[in-house]
C-alpha cells in the first residue's frame, strides 16, 4: 500500500512538472504571437496614418481641380458671349476681312494654347502674374493666367 501510495505522488509530481513544462511552452509561443500581433498593429497604424495623408492629399487635388474647372468654365462662358456677339457670322466675315480674321485666329490661338499649358501645370510668367491691365492679360482665360487681373 505504501508503494501505492509513494507511486500515486510520483507520479502526481511527474504529471504536474510535465504540466507546467507545458504551461511554459504555451505560454512561450502566447509571447511570441502578441509580439508578432503587436508588429502587425504598429504596421496597420501606419498604413492608416499614409491612407488617411493620402486621401486628404487626394481631397486637396480635388478641390484645386474643380476650382481651375469653374474658373474655365467661366471663361469659356466670356469667351462664347464674345464670340457670338450680336449673331456675328464669323465666315462671312473671315471672307470679307480675310487678313484681319486670320491675325485674330492666329493671336487667339497662341493664347488658348497658353492657357491650356498652364491648365497642365505650367507655371505662370512673371508678365502673367504681374498683368493687371486688360492690354497685358491673356484674354483667353485671365481668370487662371492672370491672378491679379480684376476685371472692370
Amino acid at each position: 500500500m505504501r508503494l501505492f501510495l509513494i507511486g500515486l505522488i510520483i507520479s502526481a509530481v511527474i504529471g504536474a512538472g510535465a504540466y507546467v513544462v507545458k504551461l511554459q511552452r504555451d505560454n512561450g509561443i502566447l509571447k511570441q504571437n502578441a509580439i508578432k500581433m503587436e508588429s502587425a498593429i504598429a504596421d496597420q497604424k501606419s498604413l492608416i496614418e499614409n491612407q488617411q495623408k493620402d486621401f486628404k492629399e487626394i481631397l486637396d487635388a480635388n478641390n484645386k481641380m474643380n476650382e481651375l474647372v469653374g474658373v474655365l468654365k467661366q471663361d469659356l462662358e466670356n469667351l462664347d458671349k464674345r464670340f457670338n456677339k450680336k449673331n456675328r457670322d464669323v465666315g462671312k466675315l473671315a471672307i470679307a476681312k480675310t487678313e484681319a480674321i486670320e491675325r485674330i485666329t492666329n493671336g487667339a490661338s497662341a493664347l488658348a494654347t497658353r492657357c491650356i499649358e498652364i491648365a497642365s501645370g505650367s507655371p505662370l510668367t512673371e508678365s502673367e502674374l504681374n498683368a493687371t491691365k486688360k492690354s497685358e492679360i491673356n484674354s483667353e482665360c485671365p481668370g487662371i493666367a492672370n491672378p491679379k487681373y480684376i476685371p472692370y
